[in-house]
């Protein structure tokens, strides 16, 4: 009988509706459970594409022992740490504090009042590794509970008071400048791998935003070896079997230091980041391969993560079944043979294949199988036969089964995709793509976003089949979604985007921001956990703190506004503080913060919209490298004519009839220009 996780929008709970576990979904209702029970809470925290979550789940969950105990003894808590990142940050911060690491699945043990005394990640159905089984560590528990409780009611209040403790009072630094961005390259250079590109050892994550704040340094310091670290990383991520030499995207992160076996799950916000990456080095570069592997991801995200409603999936599970024994496994889906290449493409085209690709009998993964790479050594051939054998290998590749797909739509990891597909869309002159752009921002405004009468105004965090989840928008969903509508309104010349970015941020200001400046990840009316959540550190995608930092920027920079201005350069204290001691987590802040340096630039194009030469000046805008520029387009505003819907487009006019551009910077203006290679110039563009 399907438990109380059956009426669930979440698939990673729904995956869990069938256990014999009686799980509860987080709720008053379940402490009040354990309160009337006199029971603890066994808190399980998880997500649809983690590969050890379902290895414990079948270990564990579908134990019929193993549920038989937790149900007898504990409320049971199962938590989707993408729909509750408040929940899962408040916790997760309590296990590293504890044990110094933390992950997922994340096992936790609560008191009826929320209170955390024992904590774990993934634990074994028998004692290996030195780690005790998972019957082992119920007892232990239980034992203390009932054995022990004044010494567990103890821990757990000490453990909320320590957290407590940890209060953040970066509001008060000062905003970062040239000499911190220095200091932060200057440790960057000292972690980067100069052999295989990246920065530390296994396991390796792609440092999308770091290179971002790299590509930007450049742009604004002429730093060759900032571009060079940039470059060569994604040179070495592209070729190796952490992106998808077939069906493009990237996975989540390599196991080893030589980018060569991925942890196989795709997210929604590593390839949203990266393909706006490549995009941004093919900007500053002109380079063949970042265009290749931005439109491959691009292209990849549409084909396989846009739902049907037009917003995009969250992700692809790294499991899948293996059709020769019908186990789910790593990598089934995307690993290959000598043998496998040669039935599909017969014996020529299977040798030059497995040369091509890197596919050898030993094999660099299990069982003798590979991951496709694009080796440095690999064999000179004929493109456009290469291009005929991916074809047909991707279409092989079809025949597989498939990994499972998470399809519930994240606020801000569609934020993320909204900006990097507008940009592509302009670049790359794929029209198509600004499309898919928009009908996820238009799915967000529809179901995402709740201004009802009588009640406070929300951005939902999820939705999934086109209805929204009742879990409310964290700072990361207005900031990621706040940018996403900026990216899109410089792209389409539309001002509602920037309309309903301004109605984001306004929240942001509102329901966000502490009197010191500093951000919290949840709004002051936010359900109270035990501890306030508030992190600003740029771990797999931009913190709320610091994508909220660099959507206000922007905004301000479209509007003059003071307050939002204001509000960026007080959040980006936090660069101030951690830039210089720990770049490789606080890349987005960096990034913004160069933005703040270089001004931002303000551009504003105004023609009539079928007029070429308008279209070649908003081109060569967009095209502009100058750190965070932000681009207005629009028709000419006289004088007399009042504010439209771009403030920078105010007052606009012709220059001698002819569609003009104006760049202004530090309250200075340049001057207007009708050639789109002098507004080049005025951006630091490098033309590709």
């Amino acid at each position: 009988m399907p438990n109380r996780l059956a009426n669930e929008t979440s698939p990673y709970l729904l995956q869990h509706a069938d256990n014999p576990v009686d799980w509860w979904p987080w709720s008053p209702e379940a402490f009040a459970e354990a309160r009337e029970r006199g029971v603890p809470v066994l808190l399980s925290v998880g997500y649809s594409s983690c590969h050890w979550c379902h290895v414990m789940a079948h270990e564990s969950f579908e134990d019929e022992p193993a549920a038989a105990y937790m149900n007898e003894h504990f409320v049971n808590i199962k938590v989707d740490r993408e729909e509750r990142p408040d929940v899962d940050a408040v916790y997760m911060e309590a296990v590293q504090a504890a044990t110094g690491q933390g992950g997922w699945p994340m096992t936790v043990f609560l008191t009826a009042d929320a209170e955390p005394f024992y904590f774990g990640t993934y634990f074994p159905p028998e004692p290996r590794h030195g780690m005790p089984s998972f019957m082992q560590v119920l007892e232990g528990v239980r034992a203390a509970w009932v054995g022990r409780p004044e010494e567990v009611a103890e821990v757990a209040q000490k453990i909320v008071r320590d957290l407590a403790g940890r209060q953040l009072d970066y509001g008060k630094a000062g905003t970062p400048g040239a000499e911190e961005l220095a200091q932060a390259l200057l440790g960057l250079t000292r972690e980067y791998d100069a052999v295989r590109g990246g920065f530390g050892g296994a396991p390796k994550f792609p440092p999308s935003m770091v290179l971002e704040f790299l590509l930007r340094h450049h742009a604004r310091t002429g730093s060759e070896g900032a571009l060079q670290m940039a470059a060569d990383t994604c040179e070495a991520m592209a070729r190796g079997g952490i992106y998808d030499q077939l069906g493009g995207g990237f996975a989540r992160y390599s196991v080893d230091r030589e980018w060569v076996v991925p942890h196989f799950e795709k997210m929604l916000y590593d390839n949203a980041l990266l393909c706006r990456v490549y995009a941004h080095l093919w900007r500053a570069t002109g380079s063949e391969l970042a265009r290749r592997v931005a439109l491959e991801t691009a292209d990849f995200m549409v084909r396989e993560l846009r739902t049907a409603q037009g917003g995009f999936a969250s992700a692809l599970d790294a499991d899948s079944e293996d059709p020769l024994t019908g186990e789910h496994v790593e990598g089934a889906y995307y690993a290959w043979t000598p043998a496998q290449l040669r039935e599909v493409l017969g014996e020529d085209d299977g040798a030059l294949a497995a040369g091509y690709f890197g596919v050898t009998e030993e094999g660099t993964f299990e069982h003798g199988a590979s991951v496709l790479q694009l080796p440095q050594d690999g064999p000179a051939v004929d493109a456009e036969r290469i291009a005929g054998i991916r074809e047909r290998l991707l279409a092989a590749r079809a025949e597989r089964p498939a990994p499972g797909r998470d399809d519930k739509v994240v606020a801000a990891w569609n934020g993320l995709a909204i900006a990097a597909l507008a940009e592509c869309g302009a670049y790359f002159e794929r029209p198509d793509l600004v499309e898919r752009a928009t009908e996820a921002a238009d799915l967000l405004v529809r179901v995402h976003f709740d201004a009802a009468a009588g009640r406070a105004p929300r951005l939902s965090r999820t939705s999934k089949d086109g209805h929204v989840g009742a879990n409310a928008g964290v700072l990361e969903d207005y900031g990621d979604v706040a940018e996403g509508f900026l990216a899109l309104a410089a792209v389409t010349g539309e001002g509602v985007w920037l309309e309903f970015a301004g109605f984001l941020l306004d929240l942001v200001l509102d329901r966000f921001t502490a009197e010191d400046g500093s951000l919290y990840d949840t709004a002051h009316d936010a359900e109270k956990l035990i501890r306030r959540p508030q992190d600003p550190t740029d771990t797999a995608a931009p913190s709320g703190w610091t994508a909220a930092a660099g959507a206000l920027l922007s905004y301000a920079a479209h509007t003059g506004s003071e307050a939002h201005r204001t509000a960026a350069e007080r959040a980006l204290g936090v660069v101030q503080a951690l830039g210089p001691r720990v770049p490789r987590f606080i890349g987005h802040g960096l990034s913004v913060a160069e933005a703040l340096l270089d001004g931002p630039r303000e551009v504003a194009v105004v023609g009539h919209p079928e007029d070429p030469a308008r279209a070649a000046l908003h081109r060569a805008a967009l095209l502009g490298t100058a750190p965070g520029a932000v681009v207005a387009v629009g028709l000419p505003q006289p004088a007399e004519g009042g504010e439209g819907e771009f403030p920078l487009l105010a007052e606009r006019t012709l220059v001698r009839d002819l569609p003009a551009a104006y760049v202004c910077r530090h309250f200075v203006c340049a001057r207007p220009t009708t050639d789109p290679v002098e507004l080049a110039e005025q951006l630091g563009a490098v033309r590709p």
